[in-house]
């Protein structure tokens, strides 16, 4: 069986760009050793399309030393995606984290180039990229979570209502963004203010979060089979945290090597209540393919939800990829599965098309 040539984009506009570059370079790499062919598409910070080096490999070493992908790191790509233009490859898979590329932007543009390509369609990414409509559409489904608030682009700040509706502590956070940049926790009305700005260094709109005091927060990676149904991995334990208590950027990527407890001790039916409410997370926000699931599990017993991530962060060291090969999926056959689930959608492009 011939396999599908494949185009791996990663770095992207978003403050996430060094991220994505880590995971990217992880999956070209992995899908080169299952015998693909495969073309790197690096994006610039401004947007530019460069083809790399197909070694080109990419780490986050240290905070100061992030990975970034330049106009100059490779060829320019010229981008013809309309209709009877040839395609990069047979199936596109865009390992791009934040605006641009994990919210709709980019699969709009796959959507409208007529080639399949790995994840989410445009409006389930654009859902969970959004913390406020995420939120508001399983609040509707009933689904377990904690309190928010919600402060739009232009809208001034209410310390105390959002105090009062929230109690103390309270993490701020950019409403589309991930790898815990720019979120905050503030224990006091005075520290608001400041968290609000660093906030919105990152976007214009605000989510307020109640926090989970002495909670356990856990995480499972959700994958499609190719008859539809669902596999969910063991929840998985979060035990890196930053100076503030919690899992910060440093915490996920520089501090820790060992950042996780891939098989935790549990209540008796808690991992089936997590796995249970991942699942029903899943199809109720029309996701595809992967997702990671984020929850609380409160001191009460009940698993709450926290967020979901159509585009995890897909280093081999990385949280998802860790619980499935633990599971009995390697790295290499994750990646490759997504592949071959995006590969399977072709006859459904072309009978849209």
């Amino acid at each position: 069986m011939i396999k599908p040539t494949v185009a791996v984009f990663f770095g992207g506009r978003s403050v996430e760009q060094p991220v994505s570059c880590a995971s990217g370079s992880g999956v070209a790499k992995a899908l080169r050793e299952r015998g693909y062919e495969v073309a790197t598409i690096g994006i610039t910070r401004s947007g530019e399309w460069v083809e790399l080096d197909p070694d080109a490999a990419f780490a986050i070493e240290s905070a100061e030393a992030l990975p970034e992908i330049t106009a100059e790191a490779g060829k320019a790509v010229a981008v013809d995606l309309g209709p009877g233009a040839r395609p990069i490859a047979d199936v596109l898979f865009p390992v791009l984290h934040g605006p641009f590329g994990e919210d709709g932007t980019i699969q709009g543009l796959f959507e409208m180039a007529g080639t399949p390509y790995v994840g989410s369609g445009v409006l389930s990414s654009s859902l969970c990229m959004d913390k406020e409509f995420s939120k508001r559409l399983l609040a509707a489904e009933l689904v377990p979570q904690g309190a928010f608030a919600v402060l739009k682009p232009g809208e001034e700040l209410d310390t105390e209502a959002v105090i009062a509706k929230l109690g103390l502590p309270i993490f701020v956070k950019p409403a589309r963004a991930g790898s815990s940049l720019g979120i905050s926790k503030v224990d006091s009305g005075a520290e608001l203010a400041e968290a609000v700005a660093k906030a919105r260094q990152v976007d214009d709109k605000v989510v307020f979060e109640a926090a989970f005091e002495n909670a356990r927060e856990i995480e499972m990676g959700v994958l499609e089979t190719p008859e539809g149904d669902l596999e969910v991995t063991f929840p998985l334990e979060v035990l890196a945290k930053g100076e503030d208590g919690w899992f910060d950027f440093e915490a996920k990527y520089l501090d820790n090597p060992e950042p996780f407890n891939l098989r935790p001790d549990y209540p008796e039916g808690v991992a089936e209540q997590a796995q249970a409410l991942a699942r029903k997370v899943f199809r109720l926000l029309d996701c595809r393919d992967l997702a990671r699931v984020d929850c609380f599990l409160g001191e009460d017993g009940v698993v709450y939800l926290n967020e979901v991530n159509t585009m995890p962060g897909m280093t081999p060291m990385s949280g998802v990829p860790q619980a499935f090969a633990a599971a009995g999926t390697s790295y290499g056959e994750l990646v490759e599965r997504l592949v071959t689930l995006a590969a399977a959608r072709v006859g459904d492009a072309k009978d849209a098309a």
